[in-house]
Order: C-alpha cells, then sequence, then structure tokens
C-alpha cells in the first residue's frame, strides 16, 4: 500500500515567514509613500507572502504552490485591467481596494514574477542544504 500524505499541516517555519512579510508588507503600505518600493517592492514581497500562507497550511509541492500563487496574483492584476472593483461598486471600499486592487500596471507583473522566480531559488537552495544534511 502507498504512503499517503496529507495534504492539511501546520508549517511554523512558513507561519513565521508569513507573518514576517505580512509585518513587512504592512510598513511598506504604512510608511513608503514613493512610486518604486510601495507598488513594486511591495508586490514582489506579496507574492511571497502568499506563497508562504499556502505552504503554511497545505502539504503542497513549492513549484507547483509556486506556480498557483503567480496564476492567482496574474488574475487578479487582470482583473484590475478589467476595472473589477469599479463594475462591482467596492473600488471605494478600502477593503476592495485591498482585495481586488486599484488599478493595472505590468510592472506589478514583473515584480510577481520576480517574487515567485526568488521563492523558486530559495526552496532549490533550502532543500538541497536539507539533502546535504541528511547525507552527512
Amino acid at each position: 500500500m502507498g504512503t499517503s500524505r496529507k495534504i492539511l499541516r501546520l508549517s511554523w517555519v512558513y507561519l513565521l515567514l508569513s507573518i514576517l512579510l505580512f509585518l513587512l508588507e504592512f510598513v511598506i503600505e504604512r510608511y513608503t509613500h514613493d512610486d518604486f518600493i510601495r507598488p513594486y517592492v511591495g508586490d514582489f514581497f506579496v507574492v511571497m507572502l502568499l506563497y508562504t500562507l499556502v505552504r503554511s497550511i497545505l502539504n503542497i509541492s513549492p513549484l507547483p504552490t509556486a506556480l498557483v500563487v503567480l496564476f492567482y496574483s496574474y488574475v487578479l492584476e487582470f482583473t484590475q485591467y478589467l476595472q473589477l472593483s469599479r463594475i462591482l461598486g467596492v473600488d471605494q471600499s478600502w477593503i476592495g481596494r485591498l482585495i481586488l486592487g486599484n488599478y493595472f500596471a505590468w510592472g506589478d507583473l514583473i515584480a510577481y514574477t520576480a517574487g515567485i522566480l526568488v521563492v523558486i531559488l530559495l526552496e532549490k537552495l533550502f532543500s538541497v542544504q536539507r539533502n546535504q544534511a541528511r547525507v552527512a
């Protein structure tokens, strides 16, 4: 009989990373009012936050998780291109802007992609280190 793998689990490492990334996002949102850090660095880290949140509760491999988070981010950005928040009438509420965003920007897609690429590289790096530690 094959081994059964639980899909739900709590990873304290990813949960801690999620909390740290959330705090970083909060600081960026609250105290940064420029044209680079807030829009692009914030988007770079927000995909990492989403990734670590998913990995903190779901036992799914890194690459599929990263690709789903990236796809989700692209879809959300596309809804901004379609001005879905305005169509739904939630563009004036802070929760609507938080969930659906305000406006479409190609740079956001680049920031999401860069953030996910860093996640994949870090996962690969730490996976190699864990495997080497097991062998040693």
